[in-house]
């Protein structure tokens, strides 16, 4: 069966260090995703995305590669799914400098189980959450989820 992906680029008038803490610090993710993102960031260090309200964690993964400020690669699973490969799906984050003091990020979200609930969720979930980073990269205030 062939895995589906979804791509989204979207430009942001910031730095590539800022774009990266804004995806790895979780005191900066839970202003604009609403959750926290946790790892020490380390190539084969877990991670996870906790929600705000309990602590729970939404997504689960390990960190495939990583090279501050500009790429960062991780696996990406509903816990509950977490050990099964097919359900385990990639996520690319590629922060690149652009014109004027931007930044062009590319997310690119692979290995996706085609029809999932999860291919449902991210194709209508990054670009809200990526709005979100870019509004408040932009003006300190993120979007409304």
């Amino acid at each position: 069966m062939t895995k589906a992906s979804f791509v989204y680029v979207t430009y942001i008038r910031s730095t590539p260090q800022k774009v990266w803490d804004a995806l790895t610090d979780g005191e900066i993710t839970r202003q604009y995703w609403g959750h926290r993102n946790l790892s020490d960031w380390k190539s084969g260090s877990a991670w996870e995305h906790k929600r705000l309200s309990d602590g729970g964690a939404d997504i689960v993964g390990k960190v495939l590669e990583t090279a501050p400020p500009k790429r960062l690669v991780i696996s990406w699973a509903d816990p509950a799914s977490a050990t099964q490969p097919e359900k385990v799906s990639r996520v690319e984050f590629n922060i690149e400098p652009y014109k004027d003091d931007s930044v062009k990020l590319t997310v690119s979200h692979t290995e996706l189980e085609p029809g999932s609930g999860m291919e449902r969720g991210i194709s209508k979930g990054w670009p809200a959450v990526l709005s979100a980073l870019k509004s408040f990269l932009e003006t300190g205030k993120a979007t409304p989820l």
